[in-house]
């Protein structure tokens, strides 16, 4: 009996592959049954008759699903608890190779040091440009406290050289304040002069660096635009104090020696220009060497006109004052006023012909505002005409030839300001 149950045991087929791919439960926690296998043994072991039951069910027709028994939950849950194993290892593999990858470990580790790179070389040259904009603010500062002490030491030195007299009182040798229009026509003249240095090297820079033919045309006009607002200027402050423009004293020295009704002569600005124009003789015909030597033959004839016409002014009211001076010597009770026939009346008070006369003299005086206007004009019309009859090229290098000209002449003054004095 003991040996039949077992050979039928042993040939019935292992109970292993019943229910894992034809029953479908839901799976349990794996260890609501505790440890499958270690069960399993344990029943394997102690119990015969589980064995035979097992045997039995395997006997039956594979059509009939067998029952179901306690043992097959057991199985539910390692099929549950089996595939966990490979599917860490694939987990891992993976993360593995995340970490191994070239990629990763070549490129994420440098990339934040490289954006800290790039913040630190940013912050380094915001810096740098920081520091050189606080350099040229403070220069710029410096240069404009030189500038404004400068022109208090020449205030000062016009006024210790009495330039301006206080004509109202004949007793009183003192200089007079200052008129505020002429104080700010000498400061418009200052920014001027250093607008001029500015547009003369971005003239220069233009020219070297070969630019446009439109670029050159905008420095050019700009250029003669600057030189109508400091006759604009200058015709202001002569309404103020004619004597003061014609003077010139608002100039350097060398500038003064050359000065020609307040400013230079038309003609000796063809003449600057015209050696520029010989060396680029390849782009300057022969109409244009006509026309240039045309306009300055023409503003030769316009400066003999008024040259001859301050000529005339200076003698009339030197005829007037002369008139007025003999006429007064030859009077015999020494009274200052002059006699009554200069009145030109026939008994009217002295006094009152004397009056008239200086009072017709000095609306002759107001005639100098014109003069200066009118050769302002002159000088501006002949740049005009210039830059009409030249290309941009060549109009921009004589506006150059002027700049350089009119700031070696204010050079000149400066060397002879500082040269050594013998000890008096």
């Amino acid at each position: 009996m003991t040996s039949a149950p077992a050979a039928q045991f042993a040939a019935a087929p292992a109970p292993a592959a019943m229910g894992i791919y034809e029953r479908r439960h839901p799976p349990l926690a794996a260890g609501v049954w505790g440890d499958p296998f270690l069960l399993r043994q344990h029943d394997a072991g102690t119990s015969n008759g589980a064995m035979a039951m097992q045997a039995a069910a395997a006997s039956l027709p594979a059509a009939a699903p067998p029952p179901a028994t306690l043992a097959e939950p057991k199985f539910e849950s390692q099929v549950v608890a089996l595939p966990l194993q490979p599917v860490d290892k694939d987990d891992a593999l993976l993360q593995e190779g995340q970490r191994l990858s070239p990629d990763s470990f070549e490129h994420e580790p440098s990339r934040p040091r490289d954006k800290i790179q790039r913040r630190l070389a940013q912050n380094r040259e915001a810096a740098r440009k920081s520091r050189l904009r606080k350099k040229a603010y403070i220069q710029n500062l410096e240069t404009s406290r030189m500038k404004l002490a400068h022109l208090e030491h020449e205030i000062t030195r016009a006024r210790q050289q009495g330039v301006y007299i206080n004509s109202s009182s004949k007793h009183s040798s003192l200089p007079s304040p200052i008129d505020s229009g002429v104080a700010a026509f000498e400061l418009e003249y200052a920014h001027w002069v250093d607008e001029q240095k500015k547009q003369t090297e971005d003239l220069r820079a233009a020219i070297h660096s070969g630019a446009s033919d439109t670029h050159l045309q905008i420095l050019v006009e700009s250029g003669l635009d600057h030189y109508d607002k400091l006759f604009k200027s200058k015709s202001a402050a002569a309404k103020r104090d004619v004597f003061f423009v014609m003077s010139g004293v608002w100039r350097t020295p060398a500038e003064r020696f050359f000065l020609w009704i307040s400013g230079f002569r038309p003609s000796d600005v063809l003449a600057v220009v015209a050696p520029c124009l010989q060396e680029d003789a390849a782009a300057v015909d022969e109409r244009q060497a006509a026309e240039v030597e045309g306009l300055r033959q023409k503003a030769r004839h316009l400066e003999d006109a008024l040259s001859q016409g301050m000529e005339k002014l200076k003698q009339t009211l030197a005829d007037s004052i002369l008139a007025d001076a003999v006429l007064a010597s030859g009077d015999g009770d020494g009274d200052e006023s002059p006699p009554d026939s200069f009145s030109g009346g026939g008994g009217g008070g002295g006094d009152g012909g004397y009056m008239a006369r200086m009072g017709s003299a000095v609306g002759r005086l107001n005639t100098l505002v014109d003069f200066i206007d009118h050769a302002d004009h002159l000088r501006l019309e002949t740049l005009q005409n210039m830059y009409r009859i030249l290309g941009p090229r060549q109009a921009a290098r004589g506006l150059l030839a002027l700049g350089d000209y009119c700031q070696r002449l204010r050079a000149l003054s400066s060397l002879w300001a500082a040269r050594p004095r013998e000890p008096a």
